[in-house]
């Protein structure tokens, strides 16, 4: 049998995750330049501490302009947002925004609308592929059915912390602005094809961040499954 071949079949036996729902993934996409985030980036906190959902920050930099640059933002934050515009069909990237499950979006402060949204996902019926850490480098995914398309699988590290910045210039000049569950790394680990496979998670450029893993259709498409690593 082929080294491949053998691999395959011994993930495949091995005993992932018990068949429990993966949480809820919705994605908060702010700036620290925008008048109207705080409140959004307050709710997103109250979202982090709900069972079952898993809340992240993602701070972008188009604001930047107006005077005064994210502490926090990155380009591929920017990047990721863009892919959901195109993918559910809006005219422009606009924060605060928040998506949920890669499947719907709404304005970051229509607050019954994301809570509409996530008792939704919370549902809906599923057939995610199960997740195991294995110790510190690497994270197994089993097997499902793939989207058209394919799907890939994504490592997520953020920050459990309360941040709280003082913004000195722009709309929020003189403003303490909060954050919650600040995305600080996000690499593409691989393509996922349905079958047993594991994936190798680079060494974390700081310390004190939180893993999760996100099985994802390509080009911000639905979210498959998450989990994070305890």
């Amino acid at each position: 049998m082929r080294k491949a071949a053998l691999f395959s079949l011994i993930l495949s036996a091995l005993p992932l995750t018990a068949a429990a729902k993966p949480p809820v993934v919705v994605e908060l996409f702010t700036a620290q330049g925008c008048a109207s985030c705080g409140e959004a980036n307050a709710y997103l906190g109250k979202l982090a501490e709900r069972q079952g959902v898993l809340a992240l920050t993602f701070p972008v930099d188009y604001w930047d302009y107006l005077g005064w640059s994210d502490t926090f933002a990155k380009p591929e934050f920017t990047a990721r947002q863009k892919a959901y515009v195109t993918r559910l069909d809006l005219r422009e990237p606009y924060t605060p925004q928040m998506v949920v499950d890669g499947r719907a979006q709404a304005g970051g402060l229509q607050t019954e609308k994301v809570d509409r949204l996530v008792a939704q996902a919370t549902k809906a019926p599923y057939a995610a592929p199960d997740m195991a850490f294995i110790g510190q480098r690497r994270v197994d995914v089993g097997s499902g059915p793939v989207p058209r398309g394919g799907a890939e699988v994504w490592l997520v590290r953020y920050d459990p912390r309360e941040h709280d910045v003082v913004v000195k210039k722009g709309d929020n000049r003189g403003q303490t602005v909060a954050h919650h569950n600040v995305v600080r790394e996000i690499a593409r680990l691989g393509a996922w094809r349905g079958r047993p496979t594991a994936y190798r998670l680079p060494t974390a450029g700081e310390d004190g961040l939180v893993t999760a893993v996100l099985v994802q259709a390509v080009e911000g498409g639905r979210i498959l499954s998450a989990a994070k690593k305890n």
